[in-house]
């Protein structure tokens, strides 16, 4: 079993995964937490898991990769792989001082080294290293380094397969907008960039159509032309239209890489839509947010990936309240296709339906529905698009 048999194959779903649950990354889950939602996400046939770092004060990767490695001893039929991020920074990322984005941090080697002995300690799991998460993209302005920082990374590991210190048929990558990946902006198009595509055994590209009903709205309001509809119809609407903006990013990268002269595959390693935000997404803003959008986007997604033989990391597998500690509505926290009660979405409640969680649960409780499965509820919080809204 390889990454280039389970990637693209709709019979090995994806996943963003962060196990996560309290208020910071400082109270890590237990490997029984973490067993408790492989079990959830198995059910839901999810069989490939996207993580996120492997720096040594949060051992959440490794432990998930031993959560996972104890599943598969309890029970042969236990099928589950593991996308493996390393974290790339710049220098002074994440400090008081000023990031030198033409420089990397020092701790890049030591993340880089122990995304290598984790795929060396469980080969049977790790079928992809994904070197850097948005690490390239220009907004990501606390940390972001340049092409050749990602390029020399992906390199090392590509001689680490040649020199058989890593297995041959793991795939190197790097996650990232799909901006970084040549899809949009001129801007990226570097020498660097154009060795890094050809570099990488896959590209592993991200689209919102979420951020940009705040960030690049045209897009996202109703036309004039569909101003007769009613508002569910328009909501509808706003979301095939944002499901096409995802396509169009896609795309964008597939016909850049292939103007390099490149045919290789391109996954997506993250798109996703919050249910709760208090801030650009809610109300008061784009009206982008809520269950039934989520619901439609993850359908629309999820069947286009897998009829065109793309991997979908969906982001993300449950909610994670670390990530806007400070502002428990804010949206970040709330991308999750399960709630932190236990809760399954609505773009989950016919599996709940279909008993696929029956004897699972997640804290204690059993996996249900949010809303209490009532549609007619759920549609009380659901807004028409904010054709007046101005960023």
């Amino acid at each position: 079993m390889n990454a280039a048999y389970i990637l693209g194959n709709s019979e090995y779903l994806a996943i963003s995964y962060g196990g996560y649950r309290a208020t910071s990354r400082d109270i890590q889950p237990t490997i029984t937490e973490l067993k408790e939602d492989l079990k959830i996400l198995s059910a839901m046939g999810i069989k490939i898991l996207r993580t996120y770092n492997v720096q040594p004060k949060l051992p959440h990767a490794a432990n998930v990769l031993e959560a996972i490695h104890q599943l598969k001893k309890e029970d042969a039929n236990f099928d589950m792989y593991v996308m493996l991020g390393a974290w790339i920074d710049c220098l002074n990322a994440w400090t008081n001082k000023a990031p030198n984005h033409n420089i990397e941090s020092a701790q890049n080697e030591g993340e880089i080294a122990r995304a290598v002995a984790l795929a060396n300690k469980y080969p049977e799991i790790v079928k992809v290293i994904a070197v850097g998460n948005e690490a390239m993209v220009k907004w990501a302005e606390n940390y972001y380094v340049q092409p050749n920082v990602i390029l020399k990374w992906v390199n090392h590991l590509q001689n680490l397969k040649k020199n058989g210190a890593l297995a041959k048929d793991i795939w190197i990558t790097s996650s990232d907008d799909f901006s970084s990946w040549g899809g949009g902006d001129e801007l990226y198009h570097t020498k660097d960039l154009e060795s890094l595509i050809k570099a990488v055994d896959y590209i592993s590209m991200h689209t919102y159509p979420y951020h940009n009903s705040h960030y690049n709205p045209e897009f996202w309001k109703t036309p004039n032309h569909l101003n007769n509809l009613s508002d569910k119809e328009k909501i509808d609407a706003s979301m095939l239209r944002a499901f096409n903006f995802a396509k169009n990013q896609y795309n964008g990268v597939k016909n850049y890489m292939k103007s390099l002269g490149v045919d290789k595959p391109i996954h997506i390693g993250e798109t996703g839509w919050a249910t709760i935000s208090n801030g650009h997404y809610g109300a008061n803003g784009s009206r982008a947010t809520d269950e039934y959008k989520q619901g439609l986007y993850y359908n629309y997604i999820r069947n286009w990936t897998n009829k065109q033989g793309i991997s979908c990391f969906y982001f993300e597998a449950f909610d994670e309240q670390w990530k806007d500690a400070n502002n428990p509505n804010g949206s970040e926290n709330h991308f999750g296709l399960i709630n932190l009660k236990g809760e399954a979405k609505y773009p989950l409640w016919s599996l709940v339906d279909d008993g696929v969680f029956k004897g699972l649960t997640r804290n204690g409780k059993q996996i249900t529905k949010t809303y209490n499965g009532d549609l007619e509820t759920l549609m009380k919080d659901v807004f028409v698009p904010n054709t007046d809204y101005k960023r």
